[in-house]
C-alpha cells in the first residue's frame, strides 16, 4: 500500500512560496532590476479559468498530480523501478585540466565558517589566520596543515545588521604596527538608535598578542548613513604609506539616482584615505585631493558603484579594485590619488544615460567583462608568492556569481583594452581573496564556508575528459540518443522555461552511494553524480548538458552540441548562439551554468523534493510516485511520507491560482532571488516563503521601475505596473533572467499576470 495522501503545500492555513536554480536558463521575472526610458506596459491576457475562491487550495485532493497528467492512461503501480540499475560508466571524472597550469586546493579542511567574507594575517605574524564572518564574528586559528578548530577573536553579532544580502561585518584591517600597538580596524553595517542603517569603522585593541580583541577598547572612527541595504562596499586596508583606505559604494538606488558617486561633498561612492595615527579619531593626509577644499577632505578617489575588494601590489604599491556593475559590465580599476572612475556617467566604458556622454576627466577601467562571464566581480591581488610560478606578476581576481577566475598583467593600464585571461572555473561563491604574509593567495567561499589555495596543477588521473557525448559513459555509445543502462529517468512538477524546448532528464549516481535529503527538501548528491538533460526543438536534438559533481566535491556544467545528423554531440569550450528550427538557441558557457547552478540554490536545479513529489511514467509505461520509487531502490531515504513533504502544483492544473503562479516563480526565479542568492535586492521567491515575507508585494524597486510611474515589484491588481510581470515580457536588457532565454513564455507570463490581477491587497506579515 502506497504511503501517500493528498500533498500538503499550505502550513497553518497560509499559502506559501517555493525554491529553485539554473543550468538551463529560465524566463525569470527580474524583480529588482529595471530602469531606462519609458516603454508601454505589456498587454495582460489571463489564461482560461485563472482561478477563483472555488478553486482547491494546494493541499486539496484535486490539486493535480506531479509531472504526469491524471488522464495519461497509464495505470499507477507501486514503484516505477524494481531495483536500482548498476551504473559502472556514468560517473563524474576529475575536472578537465585547465591549460593555465593552475589548480585550486581546499586548505584547512576540518574548518568550516559561517558565511565567511574575508581572510587575513596580522603583519609579521605567521602563526595565525583570521576569518571574518558576515554575521559579525571574527574567527582565528593556528596556521598549520590541518587545525582541528578555530577560536573567537571578537563577536560583534549583537550590533551588526546582517539581515540583508549586502550588510554585515564586511572588512577588517590590522594596523601596520599591530605587533606594538595591537590595533585592529573593523568595518560593519549596523543600525543607529533610530533603526537606520549605517556603516561603522571602529578601532579595537588586542591586549593578548592577537588571540582576542578587547571589546571594551572600542573607538568609533567613522559613521556613514546608508540609504539602502546594498552597495555598501565596506572593505578597508592600510596602504604602503601607512594610511587607512576605506571603500564605500554609492548607497544603492537605480543608476545612482542621487548622483552620490560623482558628488565630492558626499562620502558614498568613494575611496577614503585617513591618517588614524595623526589624531583621534583621524587626521586628513595633506596630499588628499580635497584636503584644502572643494570636497570632503577624506576622499582619495571617486566614481565607484560598489567597490568589492581591492588591494595594493606589495611590490609596486599599485592599487587594484573590483567595482560591481549595474547590468552590463563588471570592471577592474587601477586607482590613483584623485582619479574619477566614472560611475554613474559610465558603466565600464559605456555611457549610462544615453550616448554620447561627457567623459572628460574620467579614468577608464583596466578591463571589463560582461554578463555572459559573471555577475559580481571580486577584486583580488597581484600574485607575489612563490608556490605558483605561472602566476607571478599577474593580477588574480574572480566573480562571486560564476565562480570564475581571471588574470591581468600587473603592468596593464587604464584604457589599454586588455582582456582578462581565463584562469579557472570553480563552483565557489568567491567573496574575497586574502594575501598571506608569504605572498600566497587564499580564496574565501561564502556559501561553502571553506578556504582554498591556488596551487600548481597536477595531471588529472585517468582518461582525458570526453569531448564527444558518446564517450562520456552516460549514453549508449552505439546510439547516443539513448541513455546508458545505469541512468535513472526523472521528471519535474513544474518545467523551467527553456525557450519552448522539450527535455529528457536522467540522473546517474555512483554505485554504492546514496543521496541525502535535507530538512528543507534539498537533495545532496555524492561526488561522482551526473545529471543529464537533453533539449529538443521540433523533435530535433540540439543540446545535451551534463552537470557533474567531480571527485573533489565541486560542481561544473558541460554543454554538448548535437551534429546535424543527430548521431553524436561535441563538447563546447565556450558558449555560443545558433539558429535552430527557426529560432535562436543559446548554448551557455560554463561560467553561465554556474551563475544559475549556484551554491545558494544547492547547485542542482529541478532535483528537489518539491519537484519530484509526484507521479512519473517510467519505462514500460509504469506510472509511479518518484520519491517512493527512489526510496524503494535504495537511492535515498525520505524523512516523512510524501504527502507531508513540499510539492509544487502543476502550473496548468486545477490548484489555486496563487499556488500555481508561485510554483512558476519558484522554478524560474528562486535560484537567484532568495537569501544570499545572486539576485539584486531582497526578494525571496521560494515557494516556502509566505508572500508577506517575500519582499515583493507593494515593494518599490530598488533598481528602478523601467520608466513606469508608480511601479512596484508586485502591485496588487496591476501587472502592468509590476516588475515581476514587466521583466517577464521584456526581451531587451531588462529581461530576467539576463542569460540565454530569447523568447517570452506567454503562458507563464499570463499565469503570473492573472495572479497579480487577482490580488487586492498585500498580506500582513505575521
Amino acid at each position: 500500500m502506497l504511503r501517500r495522501r493528498p500533498p500538503v503545500l499550505a502550513l497553518l492555513g497560509i499559502v506559501v512560496f517555493a525554491t529553485g536554480l539554473l543550468m538551463s536558463p529560465a524566463a525569470c521575472p527580474g524583480v529588482v532590476g529595471g530602469g531606462g526610458p519609458d516603454e508601454p506596459p505589456p498587454t495582460v491576457e489571463p489564461p482560461d479559468a485563472p482561478g477563483s475562491d472555488a478553486e482547491p487550495l494546494p493541499g486539496d485532493p484535486d490539486a493535480g498530480p506531479g509531472p504526469e497528467a491524471p488522464d495519461s492512461g497509464d495505470p499507477i503501480v507501486p514503484y516505477g523501478l524494481d531495483a536500482r540499475p548498476a551504473n559502472p560508466t556514468c560517473v563524474a571524472p576529475a575536472r578537465p585540466a585547465e591549460p593555465t597550469g593552475v589548480a585550486l586546493q581546499r586548505v584547512f579542511p576540518r574548518l568550516a565558517f559561517q558565511q565567511p567574507l574575508h581572510v587575513l594575517q596580522a603583519p609579521g605574524d605567521n602563526r595565525r589566520v583570521y576569518v571574518v564572518e558576515k554575521e559579525g564574528r571574527v574567527r582565528v586559528f593556528a596556521n598549520e596543515a590541518d587545525p582541528a578548530s578555530s577560536a573567537l577573536f571578537i563577536d560583534l553579532s549583537g550590533r551588526v545588521n546582517a539581515s540583508h544580502n549586502e550588510t554585515g561585518l564586511l572588512g577588517m584591517a590590522f594596523h601596520p604596527r599591530f605587533a606594538s600597538n595591537g590595533e585592529v580596524f573593523l568595518s560593519y553595517v549596523g543600525d543607529d538608535r533610530g533603526g537606520k542603517l549605517n556603516s561603522y569603522i571602529v578601532r579595537y585593541v588586542s591586549r593578548d598578542g592577537g588571540a582576542t580583541l578587547d571589546p571594551r577598547s572600542e573607538e568609533l572612527v567613522l559613521q556613514l548613513a546608508q540609504p539602502w541595504s546594498y552597495h555598501n562596499g565596506g572593505h578597508l586596508a592600510f596602504g604602503p604609506d601607512g594610511y587607512l583606505y576605506i571603500g564605500f559604494g554609492d548607497g544603492g538606488g537605480r543608476l545612482d539616482e542621487n548622483r552620490t558617486a560623482q558628488n565630492p561633498d558626499q562620502l558614498l561612492g568613494k575611496l577614503l584615505r585617513l591618517d588614524v595615527d595623526g589624531a583621534r579619531p583621524y587626521a586628513i593626509p595633506a596630499s588628499n585631493p580635497y584636503a584644502n577644499g572643494g570636497g570632503r577632505k577624506e576622499i582619495y578617489a571617486l566614481g565607484f558603484r560598489n567597490p568589492w575588494r581591492w588591494s595594493f601590489d606589495r611590490r609596486t604599491g599599485a592599487l587594484w579594485m573590483g567595482d560591481v556593475g549595474e547590468k552590463r559590465y563588471e570592471e577592474i580599476n587601477r586607482v590613483t590619488r584623485g582619479s574619477n572612475h566614472g560611475w554613474s556617467v559610465l558603466e565600464g566604458t559605456a555611457c549610462v544615460r544615453g550616448s554620447p556622454c561627457a567623459t572628460q576627466g574620467l579614468t577608464p577601467p583596466v578591463a571589463t567583462y560582461g554578463r555572459d562571464e559573471g555577475v559580481s566581480v571580486t577584486g583580488g591581488y597581484v600574485y607575489r608568492g612563490g608556490a605558483v610560478p605561472a602566476l607571478v606578476g599577474l593580477y588574480v581576481f574572480g566573480d562571486f556569481g560564476s565562480g570564475r577566475l581571471w588574470t591581468l598583467p600587473s603592468d596593464a593600464m587604464p584604457g589599454g583594452g586588455v582582456k582578462p585571461k581565463p584562469l579557472l572555473s570553480t563552483s565557489l561563491n568567491i567573496a574575497s581573496f586574502g594575501e598571506l604574509n608569504d605572498g600566497e593567495l587564499l580564496l574565501v567561499d561564502f556559501s561553502g564556508g571553506g578556504l582554498h589555495r591556488l596551487v600548481p596543477a597536477q595531471p588529472a588521473p585517468g582518461d582525458p575528459f570526453p569531448t564527444r557525448l558518446s564517450e562520456t559513459g552516460c549514453v549508449d555509445a552505439a546510439d547516443p540518443t539513448r541513455p546508458a543502462g545505469g541512468l535513472i529517468p526523472y521528471g519535474v512538477n513544474v518545467e523551467l522555461w527553456s525557450d519552448g524546448a522539450d527535455k529528457e532528464r536522467f540522473l546517474a549516481v555512483p554505485d554504492g552511494k546514496t543521496v541525502a535529503v535535507g530538512v528543507d527538501g534539498t537533495l545532496d548528491f555524492p561526488p561522482g553524480t551526473v545529471t543529464v538533460k537533453s533539449f529538443l526543438l521540433e523533435g530535433r536534438r540540439v543540446e545535451t548538458r551534463l552537470f557533474m559533481r567531480h571527485p573533489d566535491g565541486s560542481w561544473a556544467g558541460y554543454s554538448y552540441e548535437w551534429n546535424e545528423a543527430g548521431t553524436d554531440a561535441v563538447l563546447l569550450s565556450t558558449g555560443k548562439v545558433k539558429a535552430v528550427a527557426g529560432r535562436t538557441w543559446t548554448f551557455p558557457s560554463r561560467g553561465e551554468c554556474m551563475q544559475c547552478h549556484n551554491a545558494a540554490a544547492g547547485h542542482v536545479l529541478g532535483l528537489e523534493v518539491a519537484q519530484l513529489n509526484g507521479d512519473f511514467v517510467y519505462p514500460a509505461q509504469r506510472k509511479a510516485h518518484q520519491l517512493l520509487t527512489l526510496e524503494h531502490i535504495g537511492l535515498l531515504t525520505l524523512p516523512a511520507v510524501p504527502d507531508s513533504l513540499p510539492r509544487l502544483p502543476a502550473v496548468d492544473g486545477s490548484a489555486a491560482l496563487e499556488a500555481r503562479a508561485r510554483a512558476y516563480l519558484h522554478t524560474n526565479c528562486a535560484a537567484c532571488h532568495r537569501p544570499n542568492g545572486l539576485g539584486r535586492g531582497e526578494a525571496d521567491l521560494r515557494f516556502t516563503t509566505e508572500l508577506a515575507r517575500a519582499g515583493v508585494c507593494d515593494v518599490v524597486p530598488e533598481l528602478g521601475g523601467m520608466g513606469v510611474p508608480g511601479a512596484r515589484l508586485v502591485l496588487p491588481g496591476h501587472p502592468e505596473k509590476s516588475l515581476v510581470s514587466l521583466r517577464m515580457h521584456a526581451l531587451d536588457t531588462f529581461r530576467m533572467p539576463p542569460l540565454a532565454t530569447r523568447h517570452v513564455d506567454t503562458a507563464g507570463a499570463a499565469l503570473v499576470d492573472a495572479w497579480i490581477s487577482s490580488l487586492t491587497v498585500c498580506p500582513q506579515r505575521l
